[in-house]
Parts: C-alpha cells; structure tokens; sequence
C-alpha cells in the first residue's frame, strides 16, 4: 500500500514539475493513458478562459465536478486530490466571497503549482492544505461540499477515504465527484489488464463496489452515472451522494 501511495505521489510530482519547468500539458506526461478522455478537454471554453494557462495544463481529470456538484453562493467545498488547483479556483468563483474552497493535496509540487494558479487567478477565498484522502486534515462537520476529479480511484484504502467524506460533511451535505469506474462483470485481474494503477484504471471500483462503499457510510441518494468509457469496460462517471440533514 505505501508502495502504491509512492508511485502515485512520484508520477504526480513530475507531472507537476512537467508543467512548472516546460509548459507541457500532465497528459503528455505518463500520467494519461493513451487514447483515454483526460484533461482540461472536459471543461467548457468560458470556463476554461477563467484560469491561468498552467492550471489547464495540470489537469488530470475525467470530467468536471463543479458542474455535477451545482455549487452555492457562500458554501464551503473541499476537492479531494486537488492537483494544479483547476476545480478549487472554479469553485472558488461559483461560491462567491462569501463561501470558501479548500484543495487537498498529498504531492508538494502540485501544491506549490496550485498556489502559484491562486495568485495568478486572483482568488483569495481559498485555501490549499497538505494531507491525504484518508486523513483529511479538517474537523467534523465543517464542510458543505465535497468535490473531487479522478482521485478516488487513487487511493489504496477507499472505505477510509468514504468514512473521511461523511466525517467532515456537515448535515445534509453532498458529494459530486468525477472518478473511473469499472464495469461490474470485469474483476481486480481484467482492471489492472486495461491499465495500471496510476494510469487512473486498476484502482478503480466497479459500479456497485462504489454505490455499496458510499451507502456503507451513511450517504444516501447515491447515484453512479456513467459519462463516457475510457478503454473496454472502464468508465468516467459522475457520483453523487449526501448525507441526511
């Protein structure tokens, strides 16, 4: 597992670094499998026109979870995984000065590419933390929202990573999050067949492994929705969870 966490904190930073020290997109790193959908693709023009040139660039993702989450004037959201900052600096500006986002980050280079994208932008209603997913490092009920864009499936320990979600959710808070997900008749082996752990493709939950992991936490209304497939029989999907008010 601390094998695992290495690899992926190691291909992350390089990818980071990519971007900090040559202006080359993270997917023309490693990072993307070839011929999958990543990247700052998935996001509208107009919103790709609010963010400075190295956030697109750092983008990994496989979809848009600021458009899944339908963000609030004055709430408070958290990005798991946040990367270059891309998700955080948009929901920044949908929640308005009154509301607050928070990126989290395991990776120093990303953080410190993050922070150079918030000042670049602009953005002051934000705030970028070190730590892992299944550590998050907030208190209990402090959060309205939480976003995250093809991270899950990072993670070696994705119960810890649900219990963290509804530990720091505030009462009726929810979840929208963009993640690789597997089709339900393809097993641990044919996942890691179609692509590798840090390529966002053997780490992934099937369907139901995912709905089962948020509902094993206490979140209802969960709904997994597939949005396009990346390779034979592996999805990007939107999820969306809350918990009871």
């Amino acid at each position: 597992m601390k094998d695992t966490k290495d690899h992926v904190r190691s291909t992350y930073a390089q990818a980071a670094l990519a971007v900090t020290e040559g202006d080359v997109s993270c997917c023309e790193t490693s990072c993307c499998g070839e011929g999958q959908v990543f990247g700052p693709a998935l996001y509208e023009v107009m919103q790709r026109e609010e963010l400075p040139e190295s956030a697109l660039l750092a983008s990994l993702g496989c979809g848009n979870p600021t458009a899944v989450a339908d963000l609030k004037e004055g709430e408070t959201v958290l990005d798991l995984g946040s990367g270059g900052g891309i998700d955080v600096l948009l929901s920044a500006k949908r929640v308005g000065p009154s509301g607050k986002a928070y990126g989290l980050d395991m990776t120093d280079e990303m953080l410190t590419l993050a922070r150079k994208n918030q000042s670049q932008a602009g953005v002051t209603n934000v705030e970028f933390l070190k730590g892992d997913i299944e550590s998050i490092p907030l208190p209990a009920d402090s959060v309205d929202v939480i976003i995250s864009n093809c991270v899950i499936n990072l993670a070696s320990d994705k119960p810890a990573v649900f219990r963290e979600m509804r530990r720091v959710l505030r009462p009726g808070g929810r979840v929208g999050v963009s993640d690789i997900v597997s089709s339900d008749e393809l097993g641990p082996t044919e996942r890691a067949e179609r692509g590798s752990f840090v390529g966002c493709i053997a780490g992934a939950l099937s369907f139901s492994e995912y709905a089962e992991g948020l509902a094993a936490q206490g979140f209802i209304d969960v709904s997994v929705d597939p949005t396009h497939e990346v390779t034979s029989g592996m999805f990007a999907a939107t999820i969306r969870a809350r918990i009871p008010d």
